[in-house]
């Protein structure tokens, strides 16, 4: 299945775009961002658990990324909420479900064999917070080959985004304007390496999801 496969262009997803398809597990929901693969791909996805939902155990040989967008997300390692950003590395093995419900933002095979840590932040504790300017900063990952983190834009900001590896956003709260691109909270662009747009928060101030570095090389 390929699912927004070229790199070198711009991917965008709008929350009146998602469509929500069923995955091989009963309860367990699916909006495709970008997929290169079938069961096993190379994946972004935003996955939907209905309340008192399992999914069986199963490896994660390309790794995992999770951030909780709403609900709570548990496995034997815990119960996360909305704002719990997760890395499980190439190797790990888990059984998810929700209790009570969870939707999640999940990245799938984008690991490299080096990226070897666990991580587990809870982004609503303020001291994974910092000041940079009149913007916010939650850094959640860095390595030679990415970044990630949240970030929060005051009313009307304005961030020049140079992407020479590529980035990613996904919108989690208020609006964000990305050159005539208009992102409500949900929406997701993918930006390919070189494209540097102003990224410029809504009337109400935005939060958003961002990697970046990580598409180098991937660009056909």
């Amino acid at each position: 299945m390929l699912v927004h496969p070229d790199f070198s262009l711009r991917a965008t997803v709008t929350a009146a775009e998602h469509r929500w398809v069923a995955s091989p597990q009963p309860g367990v929901e699916r909006v495709m961002l970008d997929r290169l693969g079938a069961e096993r791909a190379r994946a972004t996805s935003l996955v939907r658990y209905a309340p008192a939902s399992v999914f069986p155990a199963h490896g994660h040989p390309g790794g995992e990324e999770i951030l909780v967008l709403s609900g709570t997300f548990s496995d034997a390692s815990g119960d996360y909420g909305p704002g719990s950003y997760l890395r499980n590395p190439p190797g790990s093995a888990h059984q998810p479900s929700s209790a009570d419900g969870a939707l999640i933002f999940v990245k799938l095979w984008q690991m490299a064999a080096v990226d070897t840590r666990t991580v587990r932040i809870d982004t609503r504790d303020p001291s994974t917070w910092r000041t940079d300017g009149r913007h916010a900063v939650c850094a959640l990952y860095a390595t030679d080959r990415e970044q990630v983190s949240l970030l929060r834009l005051p009313p009307g900001h304005t961030l020049q985004q140079d992407a020479p590896g590529g980035a990613e956003l996904l919108v989690i709260e208020g609006r964000l304007i990305v050159g005539t691109t208009l992102l409500a909270a949900l929406g997701w662009l993918r930006l390919a390496p070189g494209d540097a747009p102003e990224l410029r928060a809504g009337d109400a101030g935005t939060m958003f999801y961002l990697k970046t570095g990580h598409l180098a090389g991937l660009a056909t």
